[in-house]
Formats: C-alpha cells, structure tokens, sequence
C-alpha cells in the first residue's frame, strides 16, 4: 500500500497531481522512467510518468488528466488515502548529455514530464529554452517549475489567451530560424503536437526526442500491447522505450492504436459517475 501525502487540483480540475510516498522507487528513478499503478484490488493497471521524486524524502510526484475510469477514481483519492500498487520504476531513463542548447517543448500533462527530463538536461550545463502550449490560458501546468528551469521560456495557446496565440511548433520555428546552435529538441505531449514538432525538426536537421505513451498493460515487454513502430522496425514502450528517436516514429501507426479503445474508455467513464 502507498500512501498519498498529498494532492492537488491542476488546471481546470481535470489535471490532478499526487505526492506519494514510495521511497523504493524515489530512490532508483532517473528522469524518463514510469510506475504502473493499481487503485485498488479490482482496478486496471495503468502507466503514469514520473513527473519528479525526492529520494531523500522517499515521495514521488505523479500527474495526470481525468481520461477515463481509473483516473476518475483517482481524482477522489485524498491525503492520506492509499494505493493498493505503485510499480516501478520502469522503462529507460531519458539519455541526457551537454549539447549546448536544447529547446523541451511540451504540451497539456507532456509538460508533468518534461519538468523532470529538464532537470536533467539542465543540470547536464546545457542552455536550455521552453515552450509550454495549450488550448486555453487555464490548461497551461508547472510555469513556475518550468520558469525555474529554463533560460528562456515561451508560452503559447490556441486561443490567444496567454502568452503567445498559435502552437508550439509556431513558437519552435522562430527559434530554428533565428537559433543555430540548437542541437536538441524534446517534445512531450498529445501525439499529434510530437507528430508536428517532428516534422519540422527533421527539415532542420536537429536531433528530436519524444516520449511515447501507447497502450500498456504489464510493463515488463511480456503483453506486447505497448508496441509501436521506429525505423520499421517494432519496438516496446515499456522495455525500450519510453523515450524514441522522434524522426524515426510511426506516428500514424500509434494514433491509430492508441484511438482503438476510446469508446471503450469513455463508456466505462460514463458508467462510473452514474
């Protein structure tokens, strides 16, 4: 059992972040990694990224979008209450080396992510430039953290309602065309924000970084339904993974996998505020 130190409503209330205490893996994660988690005896098993961890005090910081039943039983769970199973930590770490500057784009909860990879990329002596997007002023998360991180930042949303209006791949063009000594772009967020980050990067030449999040179910590369497709060749997220080669991704092939059961999702969401 792990138990939740505390909580907090990120957002529009539909992004939640949780302090949980669970010193094992406080202390071996790397940035990059993820736990699976079980609510309860009869939940799922669901993937979430380690947004950040303190291996002094033994808490690590999970955050996620209310998407479907079991992040919906999530967001009831309070201070104090318990997690039956928090697994991990899995996957690769992020590889991080000094490239000199590195611009971390990252959009909606891709940003929970991203603040821990660029802890890492920071603290490697890199320059290091943000760009935070979202629909709407009010689903821009971790500006301050991020502020903190990053020498330069700029925000973006579709509406124009904070920072600047467009999207990040906007925002990511003006400094490819005005940066030469950019040397890496990491973008974390919806796939078709990576999708396009990836697109343009790959014009310029600059070496592109993505987290992936594909359907997984035991984390260990025995299940296989956290396949996706790099270079043509099939990969697992969870073992080799979750960080790609972003200019080597199938990005169609995953949206098409990753949509497969969103009325599955959605259905059993519905059933459970009822």
């Amino acid at each position: 059992m792990y138990e939740i130190l505390s909580k907090e409503e990120m957002a529009d209330s539909s992004i939640i972040r949780l302090d949980i205490h669970a010193p094992m893996i406080a202390k071996k994660a790397k940035p990059g990694q993820f736990v699976i988690i079980r609510v309860n005896e009869q939940g799922e098993r669901i993937p979430l990224t380690i947004a950040d961890c303190n291996a002094f005090s033994g808490v690590i910081t999970i955050i996620f979008q209310i998407v479907g039943k079991t992040t919906a039983l999530l967001r009831g769970y309070k201070a104090g209450d318990y997690i039956k199973d928090v697994v991990g930590p899995l996957g690769k770490p992020a590889e991080i080396e000094k490239v000199g500057t590195a611009i971390v784009v990252g959009g909606g909860t891709g940003i929970a992510i991203l603040h821990h990879i660029t802890k890492a990329i920071k603290d490697a002596g890199n320059h290091v430039i943000g760009i935070l997007g979202a629909r709407t002023k009010d689903l821009i998360i971790m500006e301050e953290q991020m502020d903190n991180l990053c020498d330069e930042m700029m925000i973006t949303t579709d509406d124009g309602s904070y920072g600047t209006q467009g999207f990040v791949t906007d925002a990511l063009k003006k400094y490819l065309d005005e940066r030469p000594d950019i040397k890496l772009v990491y973008a974390i967020g919806p796939i078709i924000m990576m999708k396009n980050v990836c697109k343009l990067t790959k014009q310029y030449g600059i070496e592109t970084k993505v987290s992936l999040n594909p359907i997984m179910i035991d984390g260990t590369g025995m299940c296989g339904g956290c396949r996706v497709s790099v270079a043509g060749k099939t990969q697992f997220c969870c073992v080799d993974g979750p960080d790609f080669d972003g200019h080597k991704v199938d990005f169609d092939e995953l949206e098409k996998r990753n949509s497969m059961y969103l009325k599955r999702e959605k259905d059993a969401l519905l059933f459970s505020i009822r």
